[in-house]
């Protein structure tokens, strides 16, 4: 034991610059993601602002079934797993075809005009983007609608007012801001592909489609693996800002998410106890599906997180 907790120190000590490199990210997790957890706590007591949480009486699960027995639980629940499994199904694939139509462009000028025009909306606020979406689907001075009007003189459609294009809206904005910047991790996959293999295949008599089934889409697998073991823990997390901008009188119904509720009970009616607790069911549901899913793909795929 001695010898190797002496060996541990001496290859700490050799790359004591890469542990340097990590030592802000582990404190931002030590600070705004493990130090919090002790407001848990307010899911199991009745919080008295005159007292701190510690202080507070105990009350046991009464809030965890206020939750599961409130009238909005199930609607909620089921918007907010359609609107996961919507971006799941649709907008998952997306940076991956992306980064494949990407990595077939031979002009570097292009290629990389392409990426910096598709990366550009991750750095923009989610306010930002939904302002300039409104400012496209406007029933009166809009793009859309003027084409509607003016070229194809059909009725102007209020977009953000009508159920029927709030899932849509989603899907677009969704994969609009994400999709440029997720592909980087399959374009840095694509990157470390031996090309040997792609020769080889084309000796073969292999073309384009065949060499993408055959060897880049097996090579970019264990990628994607990877990346939906990470997206499944946020089944539950539908995304608050993106809901709460595109959510209209119209379109409520559809837009009332377990995200938007826990800030409207625990910031707007300082409800922090129903709150805390429809938080932790999120964390709990996510990480049930993320062993779940991790055991299906290490006996599928041999990927895994652990």
């Amino acid at each position: 034991m001695r010898l190797s907790d002496k060996h541990l120190r001496r290859r700490i000590w050799r790359y004591r610059a890469l542990y340097i490199f990590i030592l802000p990210a582990v404190a931002w997790y030590i600070i705004f993601c493990y130090i919090p957890m002790y407001g848990l706590a307010l899911g199991f007591k009745e919080f008295h602002f005159n007292m701190s949480i510690w202080e507070s009486p105990w009350v046991g699960m009464r809030y965890f079934n206020q939750f599961i027995h409130d009238r909005m639980f199930w609607p909620l629940l089921q918007n907010t797993v359609i609107i996961s499994l919507l971006k799941m199904v649709i907008g998952f694939p997306a940076p991956i075809i992306l980064a494949l139509m990407i990595n077939e462009v031979s002009n570097k000028y292009f290629k990389k005009a392409i990426q910096t025009v598709t990366y550009l909306p991750y750095f923009v606020s989610w306010v930002v983007c939904i302002a300039v979406l409104v400012k496209f689907i406007s029933p009166h001075d809009g793009i859309i609608n003027n084409i509607l009007v003016n070229v194809f003189h059909k009725e102007a459609i209020y977009f953000m007012g009508e159920k029927n294009w709030f899932y849509p809206l989603v899907l677009f904005t969704d994969i609009w801001k994400n999709v440029g910047w997720n592909s980087i991790v399959y374009l840095s996959a694509l990157s470390g592909i031996d090309q040997q293999l792609y020769e080889a295949a084309s000796i073969d008599g292999a073309g384009k489609w065949k060499s993408m089934l055959h060897i880049t889409l097996p090579n970019i697998m264990p990628t994607a693996c990877i990346l939906f073991l990470l997206n499944i823990g946020n089944l539950l997390k539908a995304g608050y800002e993106q809901i709460i901008l595109l959510k209209t009188p119209g379109n409520s119904a559809l837009s009332m998410i377990l995200d938007t509720q826990i800030i409207q009970q625990g910031i707007q009616q300082g409800r922090y106890e129903y709150a805390t607790v429809a938080g932790l069911f999120q964390s709990v549901i996510g990480l049930i599906l993320v062993i779940i899913v991790n055991k299906i793909t290490r006996k599928l795929a041999e990927v895994s997180l652990w």
